[in-house]
């Protein structure tokens, strides 16, 4: 028989949500947690937590590496097979149930374990991607001179052996320039984009077990970074949602800006025919398909908790299955964009050195700090064109940071739920912030490269690929393929499309055993130039690895302990059946087997499917002051 309104009023009108008495709408669904002012904010911040450093520098490496043109036939397959859907799934996972990368794992508590591990890698990457927007920083802040600082051979820092581009020029001799001269850094000559920054930016000891002293100017960019990375969060997504306008945006400004500077320069055809042009013999090379399926996967930022996270804050209905579509295809049309950015220069750089394109790049941190340096030396006007790349750096780094830091405060919060905790969550924002900087100091060091390198191979490697696997099995074999599907149609209106059901429970674990199997496969011993890492700091990068992973088998045994049963199969079963709170956070959004006892308000008396329920006879309930009264069966 339906509720009476008064009844209908008081328990579905907005109460339940933390409006008042009496209030039509409110502008947030989930009062209690918040969410986005609008869509489009979602869509930037995610664009920019997937559009990172790694689509400037490590992407076009790839390319060019793989067989150019040819290397983007497997990278688009690994999107659409794999890319793609797990994209769409951690969206969903996070956006159905309203909570973190650990909330949502009600829906079989034994595997919350890969929420803890989530924030284990989440940790790591944040400490180290702020070190690496530090000395972004630190760059722009050098290139507002006449002169970029590392464009000749006659600063204090600099060695005998410096030769560079423009010395000619200059007034001093430059030997005549070949690959080995160039970017071979086992021989003499070095550059002085190179020497500026292992000299006098890194002051680079010679192992990592001398740290030396801290680089004070480097520490002071770390410290900023903070301070701007905490100004954009203290309000959680209502403040970091403003500033993500900028930040997302921007960066394809300066782009673009860049790229028309780049094909108007001499030889930039040259570098773009390289980049484009397919060497189809390589395309049954299983490497390329490793490094095509790893980009991909990392790229997007699978299993690092953020995708959970941001679309948490989403409303209960809000299509995410178009979200992941778009934000996982502007992610990629990014990297092949800056790809024509990056090649114009370097096929203009190779032009005026007179050597092949391959053999003036490189990637990760020496791309973006010594090479891109030297090539922007060579560009009028250079200051301006540094300034412009070193911010574009900034705010793509800043972009994936603040939904790193997001994630572990979101977390934290969601865990202890108690209204003490959300009203001082900007607290809970300082802390990590501070705690952050402060570890990162270590980085700031003379050694500080090594670590970050060690970091940035070993914490989030193999351990994002097993997490995911896991989260992936988790879902569609434990929890139950049908439920998960029956849950997406309740909250988008359909299920989810025949295309993503075959890739979650077959396609997707395939391709993530593959990434797997091929890291383990393709693993070589790290090093830094000729620097090769001792046995002791690998040893530490393992232990980092399996620090995130080993978070999964632990807490299950610990689940498995308190579990209720007489049998470990009991045990079992308990510990990976959904929890009774597992499902939508706000009751009106609750139906189906989701759906409350007749006449309950949720936030008065839990949600408790076990119970027996009648609506036959008058029930004792239990009031939310602790007294008993009758429940009228008409109600």
């Amino acid at each position: 028989m339906p509720e009476p309104p008064a009844m209908v009023d008081k328990c579905s009108g907005g109460l339940l949500n933390g409006a008042v008495p009496g209030e039509v709408t409110k502008r947030d669904e989930n009062v209690k947690r918040g969410n986005w002012t609008n869509q489009i904010e979602f869509v930037l911040t995610s664009v920019g937590y997937a559009v990172g450093l790694g689509n400037v520098w490590r992407f076009p490496y790839l390319c060019y590496r793989n067989g150019g043109g040819a290397f983007m036939f497997p990278y688009f397959i690994m999107l659409v097979f794999c890319g793609i859907p797990l994209f769409f799934m951690e969206l969903s996972f996070g956006q159905f149930a309203s909570q973190g990368c650990l909330g949502v794992w009600r829906i079989s508590p034994m595997f919350k374990g890969v929420g803890y591990g989530m924030m284990v890698v989440s940790t790591y990457i944040g400490i180290y991607y702020n070190v690496v927007i530090c000395l972004a920083f630190y760059y722009f802040f050098s290139s507002m001179t006449r002169v970029l600082p590392w464009t000749y051979c006659t600063n204090p820092w600099n060695t005998p052996d410096c030769s560079g581009v423009l010395d000619a020029a200059n007034g001093s001799a430059a030997p005549p320039l070949n690959l080995t001269q160039l970017l071979n850094h086992t021989l003499k000559r070095t550059s002085p984009s190179e020497e500026f920054w292992r000299r006098y930016v890194l002051k680079l000891s010679d192992d990592i077990g001398n740290l030396g002293e801290v680089r004070l100017p480097l520490l002071g960019c770390l410290g900023i970074s903070w301070v701007i990375v905490f100004l954009c969060l203290f309000k959680g997504v209502k403040s970091s949602g403003k500033v993500v306008y900028f930040t997302a945006t921007f960066p394809y400004v300066v782009l673009t800006i860049l790229f028309v500077r780049g094909i108007t320069l001499e030889g930039a055809v040259t570098g773009i025919m390289y980049y484009l042009t397919p060497q189809w013999d390589k395309i049954l090379d299983a490497k390329v398909w490793g490094d095509a399926a790893s980009q991909i996967f990392y790229s997007l930022g699978c299993a690092w908790g953020g995708l959970i996270t941001m679309a948490s804050y989403n409303k209960f209905h809000n299509n995410c299955y178009r979200d992941s579509i778009i934000i996982s295809i502007t992610n990629c049309a990014t990297s092949v964009y800056a790809g024509f950015v990056i090649f114009s220069i370097l096929g203009f750089m190779a032009q005026h050195l007179g050597v092949d394109v391959s053999q003036v790049a490189d990637h990760g941190p020496g791309l973006a700090f010594v090479a891109y340096p030297e090539a922007l030396t060579l560009l009028p006007i250079s200051p301006l064109w540094s300034i412009l790349f070193f911010f574009m750096l900034i705010l793509l780094g800043l972009g994936t940071q603040f939904c790193l830091l997001e994630t572990l405060v979101t977390a934290i919060v969601d865990e202890v739920g108690n209204d003490w905790i959300i009203r001082r969550k900007m607290f809970v924002t300082l802390g990590m912030a501070v705690v952050g900087f402060l570890l990162g100091v270590p980085l700031t060091t003379q050694a500080g490269i090594y670590w970050l390198l060690l970091m940035d191979n070993y914490a989030a490697s193999f351990s994002l690929v097993i997490i995911s696997c896991i989260m992936c099995v988790s879902i569609m074999y434990i929890y139950g393929h049908r439920n998960y599907f029956k849950d997406i149609e309740m909250m988008l209106g359909f299920p989810p499309p025949l295309f993503f059901q075959i890739c979650w429970r077959f396609f997707s674990p395939a391709i993530i055993f593959f990434i797997l199997v091929f890291t383990v496969i393709q693993y070589r011993p790290i090093a830094y130039n000729t620097y090769v890492y001792p046995t002791w700091a690998v040893s530490i990068g393992f232990l980092m690895a399996l620090s995130s992973v080993l978070c999964i088998p632990l807490y299950a045994v610990y689940k498995l302990c308190r579990a209720d049963g007489n049998t470990l199969l009991q045990r079992l079963k308990n510990a990976t059946k959904p929890s009774q709170d597992w499902g939508p956070a706000l009751a009106e959004h609750r139906a189906g087997r989701y759906a409350p006892t007749p006449g309950a308000c949720l936030d008065v008396q839990p949600l408790n499917p076990e119970k027996p329920r009648s609506e036959d006879v008058a029930l004792p309930v239990q009031g939310s002051n602790g007294s008993a009264h009758s429940q009228d069966s008409r109600l």
